[in-house]
C-alpha cells in the first residue's frame, strides 16, 4: 500500500510520500514514490505515484525518454500544469492498455494513480490528482491538499488544519504527522518518508528530507502528538449526566 499528500497552499507547496510496496510478515520491501524531473529552468515538478509498480516504472521511463528525445508533448514544452497532468493521463492509460487484452481484461490489477504538482512559468504551484482512468482533479480552497493511496487515517489532521494560507513550515508538520498517523494505523505504509518543501518561485527543490525508520525526529514527534491529545483529551467536557434516562424505559 501507499500513502501520498500533496499540500498546494498560497506560500507553495508540501510533498510527502512513504517507501513501502509490501509488508508481509517476513518480507518488508520498499520503492520510493516521490520523483523529481531535472527540467528546464521555468519550471519545477515533481510525481508522486501510487498503485501498480510496474505501471508507475513504465510511465516515469516515458516520460523520461519523451523529454530526452523532445517530443513534441513532454514536461518541457507544456506551457501549464494542468496540460501535464492531461499529458501524463493520457501516458499512463497507454501503459495500462498493455497489459489488458481485446476485451480490456488483465490478469492483474495494472492502474495505478499520480499527483502531479510544481509549478511551471509564473502560475502558482499548483497539484493535480491523476486517476486510473487518464482524467485529473486538483485542490481548492475547501480542501488545499491531495491523498493517493491509503488515505483515510492521515485525513482529519489535513481537515483540521490546513487551509491555503496556512505557513508552509507548519503544513509540513500537519502532513508529517498525517503520515505517522497513517503508519500508527497502517501496517502497510512504512519509512522511509521522504518529504520536500517547494517554496513559490523559487524553482528549487533544496528542502528535501527522508527519515528513516526510527529516525529520532520522526519519534519526537509522534511522541509530542500524543501527548498532546491526550492532554486535550483530558480537558474535554465530563459528560452530562442529568440528561440520561434508562433505556428501558422506552421498552
Amino acid at each position: 500500500m501507499t500513502y501520498c499528500i500533496a499540500a498546494s497552499l498560497n506560500e507553495g507547496l508540501v510533498l510527502v510520500s512513504d517507501s513501502r510496496t509490501n509488508a508481509g510478515i517476513d518480507n518488508v520491501s520498499t520503492y520510493g514514490k516521490m520523483h523529481a524531473f531535472e527540467t528546464s529552468e521555468d519550471r519545477t515538478i515533481v510525481l508522486l505515484s501510487a498503485g501498480n509498480l510496474a505501471t508507475t516504472q513504465a510511465v516515469l521511463e516515458q516520460l523520461k525518454r519523451d523529454k530526452i528525445k523532445d517530443a513534441k508533448i513532454n514536461i518541457n514544452t507544456v506551457d501549464y500544469l494542468s496540460e501535464a497532468a492531461q499529458y501524463l493521463g493520457q501516458v499512463s492509460l497507454e501503459k495500462q492498455k498493455q497489459h489488458m487484452d481485446a476485451e480490456g481484461q488483465s490478469a492483474f490489477n495494472p492502474s495505478a494513480t499520480f499527483i502531479l504538482a510544481g509549478q511551471i512559468g509564473d502560475e502558482p504551484p499548483a497539484a493535480y490528482m491523476i486517476y486510473a482512468e487518464g482524467n485529473n482533479i486538483t485542490t481548492s480552497a475547501h480542501t488545499p491538499f491531495l491523498q493517493i493511496g491509503e488515505t483515510k487515517y492521515g485525513k482529519p489532521v489535513l481537515d483540521r488544519f490546513l487551509k491555503p494560507d496556512s505557513d508552509l513550515d507548519e503544513a509540513a508538520l500537519c502532513c508529517l504527522v498525517s503520515m505517522d498517523s497513517t503508519i500508527r494505523s497502517n501496517v502497510s505504509v512504512g519509512p522511509p518518508i521522504e518529504m520536500v518543501i517547494y517554496r513559490k518561485d523559487s524553482y528549487k527543490l533544496d528542502e528535501y528530507y527522508c527519515f528513516e525508520a526510527e529516525n529520532a525526529y520522526m519519534l519526537n514527534l509522534r511522541k509530542s502528538w500524543e501527548a498532546t491529545l491526550r492532554e486535550a483529551f483530558s480537558r474535554l467536557p465530563s459528560l452530562d449526566k442529568t440528561k440520561s434516562k434508562s433505556l428501558l424505559a422506552d421498552l
